[in-house]
């Protein structure tokens, strides 16, 4: 099994939201900027629940806001 990894589309979304800063993203969500900041970098990845959280803050569904993938997985399935 390869590793896997979450990315997002956050920052992107945050500057079409009229620049919204990491921080007022994490008052939002109930979360640290920090945590954000994190997410963001993809050195970590949200639990269901937040990740749902950030999606309803930009009013997007879960799958335009994040995407899975798993390295070395060429059919893009988790065994």
């Amino acid at each position: 099994m390869g590793k896997t990894q979450v990315t997002n589309t956050i920052r992107t979304l945050r500057f079409l939201s009229g620049e919204m800063t990491q921080k007022e993203l994490a008052e939002k969500v109930g979360v640290t900027r920090q945590t954000i900041v994190a997410i963001e970098n993809e050195k970590y990845s949200p639990s269901l629940e937040l990740a749902f959280r950030i999606a309803r803050v930009f009013d997007k569904p879960l799958e335009e806001v994040f995407t899975y993938e798993s390295k070395g997985d060429s059919n893009g399935e988790n065994q």
